[in-house]
């Protein structure tokens, strides 16, 4: 396997650099490339352009990078969970860009497919839209927005094969496809490597689009936000 890498520092040497744009997997902590991103704050690269649904919790995820002060603007759709996200971004120490979550994705899957710009009804009438060109089509209002090419694209999948095929697993999957497509370098960390290949009809991202490979390690899987029922026979306060 000539993508494969022996580790996360040899998947990302040589494609690092201040002011580039990162396009990261993921949703909130699940499916997040960790391993690279615990590189890409090891690295010291400053003046860094993210492109991610959210910028995980503090202290983990994305969240590293933002305590590390290698981040200089976020085009996000949600900032909710990040306490120090939130502050950055109200102290003005941090441009966000916000994006409806679906347009957000589409910007992403745009840009992977060389469509430089589309309209969507999302965000008309909102700051969202402005600055940007409106055009009617069939007597609606339509906000133009421009798809997104990224220098690198962090990336968290499941299962790979020989080729770089990609497989992910059930909500990991979220944001990790259109976020491997859009990069000039794609960088992905899998937990499964296969000797064989993988059936066609399972792949979901194909391995033309992926540049390097690595082995992720064994984590914990962090949970964003643990949710109980009360149990039935547990006695009341």
């Amino acid at each position: 396997m000539s993508k494969l890498r022996s580790n996360a520092q040899e998947a990302l040497a040589g494609v690092l650099a201040d002011g580039m744009t990162l396009a990261v997997g993921g949703f909130g902590l699940c499916g997040i490339p960790g391993d690279l991103i615990e590189v890409v704050r090891d690295s010291g690269v400053t003046g860094l352009t993210v492109v991610s649904n959210n910028m995980g919790v503090d202290g983990k995820g994305l969240g590293l990078l933002l305590e590390n002060k290698q981040v200089a603007t976020v085009i996000a759709s949600y900032v909710g969970e990040n306490k120090l996200f939130a502050q950055q971004y109200l102290d003005g120490t941090l441009a966000v860009e916000f994006a409806p979550q679906g347009t957000l994705s589409e910007r992403l899957r745009a840009g992977g497919a060389g469509i430089a710009a589309f309209y969507t009804r999302a965000g008309v009438g909102t700051p969202v839209a402005d600055g940007k060109p409106l055009a009617e089509f069939d007597g609606q209002t339509y906000v133009r927005e421009r798809g997104i090419v990224a220098d690198v694209a962090l990336v968290h999948a499941h299962t790979a094969d020989p080729a770089g095929n990609l497989v992910y697993r059930a909500s990991a999957r979220n944001f990790n496809p259109v976020v491997a497509t859009c990069a000039r370098t794609s960088v992905v960390e899998v937990e499964h490597l296969t000797e064989d290949y993988l059936d066609p009809e399972r792949v979901v991202t194909p391995g033309i689009y992926v540049n390097r490979l690595v082995l992720a390690t064994e984590r914990d899987k962090d949970i964003e936000k643990r949710t109980v029922r009360p149990r039935a026979d547990a006695p009341a306060n």
